[in-house]
């Protein structure tokens, strides 16, 4: 009883006596000095740890007199840590910097300024998509990759040989300007052809301009732009393979590989094979229902390092590639003739380009690019011919003057093209006349920043056409953003123009049986566009960064060139648009990094893109008016796994039909492709991946090529006009027609892939 009677005064002693205990306080602030929110701190060997408030203040209470190791983090950012002594009844305080790491967030971007700037603090709108975005979805070409990016829709322009190009906000391919690094790569005769064939493996990250960007990058670049952006040699690993094969049949194989030659040399090089040779026609119209392909690509890059630290890289890439779409019993003895009908495409292309910096005291740049293209197709009967060459220069002096960060360019482009097409035919004759286009142009670009949350970006492009004379294209841009960065506004207005040539661009001018017809000479397209930007982050208490990015935007055309493929259902009609054409729309994507590294990527975009033309108000052919898309990837850190589950889903587009007997639907249906994956990560950095595309089995209905048993109109009649009677056998006057396309024949199937990456 003494004993615990002499237990219960010590306990009511000690506990009398203050404890000897201090106070840690702090805050968390990013790079520029702003707090960071919610951020996560925990103790190096103990179990404590606090979140910080939303102004990043922190605080630990009562700690034992200790000398402590801090651990900080949060999404967005890479961690940090910090060592305090903590005396008894006194208050400790740190402030503790972390640095931005989401590539999302503050990714360094080069295409909306041609110069390099980060995503927050860049005038112009642009998306930045990493190559760990599109692994969620591994597909064989970076024309399929960009399904998953809202506002953006690869075109199928063919039934039958599966041909397509990139639509911007409802705007077709010819609009969008691809790039590979900044370079002017992709144009003219490769728009449908040449989108294939960049290893995905030698991809950093591909950037998104929406709306005209003509004042730097001149003719092509109306609906906006797509830089593809390589590995630099100096930081790719140094071997990488990626290979994969699907339930159809398709084995996409991607290698890469980097060396240090000599004591400044870097080189990369990059393979990609595609094939795929089994035919199938699960919808049973007669007809392959994905084309066979055999495409091998090369990819060199070369760096060098220079004494004065500037740069210096040269690259170049050669694609082959051999197509067949079409009836099931074709081989190559049938190519060009009328018995059984195939289209069959062969492509010759290579391309070089570079940058070099000159050696002087001012940031003075040359880039140039230059390349061939040859393409022989026959689509039936119909043989199309065609050779390109595109040569290109350019140079760049970037100099600031106080708050003025100037950029003045000077360039030259020559294209040479010829094809057996009636384009490049002499009237008087038999003989071809190639196009030969000189576009020499000269801009400059003026970004004044008006302290910290204020940009304005003036510029102005000259170019003088060989065939259309002097061009004049403006742009504006203002930027607002908050202090914090966490509300950034964004307001541009621009002008672009377009030169068209309709047999490079235009697939369905080409396949199928329709005539072509021209109402006169095609006069240069232009357009002005409006564009608002807002984008927010959000912090919430859980850890979690949410990143809300909406856009809306009004473009009006002028001499705008549209196929009419409903006056004659046997020919299609060119000519410029005697009105004008709009496409205006509003967009909203989200990113939410979660903070057990979940993420959720999901847009959606709704547009009205129509002509109006003596007053007639039509839709554009072709062009849904929502369109949505999302990604999420969950980890399973404790098996090492991560899933992902991707899709996008489409509003009803209008159709081209071939008359008012035409019975099919003049409207396509909602319909959405999702795709499933799990990626397993080995202990030797190898990963096996593998999952489900296509999970609901969509695909269109079996009647998307029109008369798809009478190839060559053997069973129909015409009138003296062109026009088709109505027969029993073909009441509803239809001819043969691949163009009645908006979505792929190909249906479910699984994949398999294996990869790895030797730093």
């Amino acid at each position: 009883m003494l004993r615990i009677l002499f237990f219960f005064l010590l306990l009511l002693v000690t506990t009398a006596v203050p404890a000897q205990v201090g106070t840690l306080l702090g805050k968390v602030l990013d790079e520029g000095g702003a707090p960071v929110p919610y951020a996560s701190l925990g103790m190096q060997g103990k179990r404590m740890g606090t979140i910080a408030e939303e102004n990043g203040v922190f605080i630990f209470n009562d700690l034992v007199p200790d000398t402590y190791e801090i651990i900080v983090s949060a999404v967005g950012y890479a961690s940090n840590s910090f060592t305090v002594t903590v005396r008894a009844n006194e208050s400790a305080e740190y402030s503790v910097i972390l640095e931005s790491s989401s590539e999302k967030l503050e990714e360094i971007v080069v295409t909306g300024t041609m110069k390099p700037v980060s995503k927050a603090n860049s005038p112009v709108p642009v998306e930045v998509y990493t190559a760990d975005y599109f692994r969620a979805n591994p597909t064989p070409s970076v024309f399929e990759s960009l399904q998953t990016v809202n506002g953006v829709r690869p075109q199928l322009n063919c039934s039958v040989c599966n041909t397509g190009d990139i639509h911007i906000n409802g705007l077709e391919g010819p609009y969008t300007m691809v790039l590979i690094d900044g370079m002017p790569i992709v144009s003219g005769l490769s728009t449908v052809y040449g989108l294939t064939g960049i290893p995905q493996s030698l991809i950093a990250r591909v950037e998104v301009v929406k709306g005209p960007a003509s004042t730097l990058y001149g003719s092509e670049a109306v609906g906006g732009l797509i830089n593809v952006i390589t590995k630099n040699p100096t930081d790719a690993p140094l071997f990488s393979a990626d290979v994969m094969v699907s339930g159809w049949g398709e084995v996409n194989t991607d290698i890469g590989m980097k060396a240090k030659v000599g004591k400044s040399a870097h080189a990369l090089i990059g393979i990609n094979y595609f094939n795929y040779q089994q035919p199938k026609d699960n919808n049973g119209d007669g007809f392959t229902d994905l084309t066979l392909q055999d495409r091998i690509s090369v990819f060199n890059k070369w760096s060098f390092d220079r004494k004065d630290g500037k740069i210096f890289t040269i690259a170049g890439r050669y694609v082959y590639e051999d197509r067949f779409g079409g009836e099931l019993n074709w081989n190559k003895g049938f190519r060009e003739g009328n018995e059984v009908y195939g289209e069959s495409i062969y492509t010759n292309r290579w391309e070089t380009f570079g940058t070099y910096q000159l050696p002087t005291s001012e940031n003075i740049t040359f880039q140039f690019s230059t390349n061939g293209h040859y393409q022989n197709s026959a689509y039936g009967e119909t043989v199309y011919d065609a050779t390109q060459y595109v040569g290109f220069g350019q140079l760049l002096w970037n100099k600031s003057l106080g708050n003025h960060d100037l950029l003045f360019g000077a360039g030259y482009r020559y294209t040479w093209y010829d094809d057996n097409t009636p384009a490049t035919a002499i009237a008087e004759g038999d003989r071809n006349a190639p196009s030969r286009i000189h576009l020499p142009g000269a801009f400059l670009q003026d970004e004044i920043r008006l302290g910290r949350q204020n940009v304005v970006l003036l510029g102005l492009r000259y170019d003088y056409n060989s065939l259309h004379g002097n061009i004049l294209t403006p742009r504006l841009n203002y930027k607002w953003n908050s202090k914090s960065l966490k509300d950034v506004v964004r307001v541009s207005v621009g002008n672009g123009y377009r030169v068209a040539n309709i047999f490079t661009e235009d697939h369905a001018a080409l396949s199928g049986a329709r005539d072509v017809i021209f109402e006169d000479e095609l006069l240069p397209e232009t357009s002005w566009n409006v564009n608002l930007n807002y984008v927010r982050k959000i912090f919430t208490r859980g850890g979690a960064v949410i990143t809300l990015d909406g856009s809306t935007w009004h473009t009006r055309f002028g001499n705008r060139i549209l196929p009419d493929y409903e006056s004659n259902p046997t020919a299609i009609i060119y000519g410029n648009l005697d009105g004008f054409a709009v496409s205006q729309g509003a967009s909203l994507s989200t990113d939410i990094s979660f903070r057990k590294g979940m993420n959720l990527n999901a847009g959606i975009t709704v547009q009205d893109v129509f002509t109006n033309e003596n007053g007639v108000r039509e839709r554009q052919l072709l062009t849904e008016t929502v369109s949505a898309v999302w990604q999420l990837g969950i980890p399973i850190l404790r098996h090492q796994l991560k899933v992902d589950y991707t899709g996008n889903v489409y509003g009803p587009m209008d159709l081209p039909l071939l008359g008012a007997l035409d019975e099919r639907p003049g409207q396509s249906p909602w319909f959405s492709t999702q795709n499933l994956q799990l990626t397993k990560t080995l202990a030797n950095g190898m990963e096996i991946y593998g999952g489900v595309k296509n999970m609901l089995n969509y695909t269109p209905p079996a009647n998307s090529i029109a008369r798809s048993f009478d190839p060559f109109d053997e069973g129909v009649e015409f009138t003296g006009d062109g026009g088709v009677v109505p027969t029993a056998s073909n009441p509803q006057a239809l001819t043969f027609d691949p163009t009645y396309v908006y979505a792929s024949n190909q249906g479910r199937r699984w994949f398999l892939g294996w990869r790895w990456s030797l730093k």
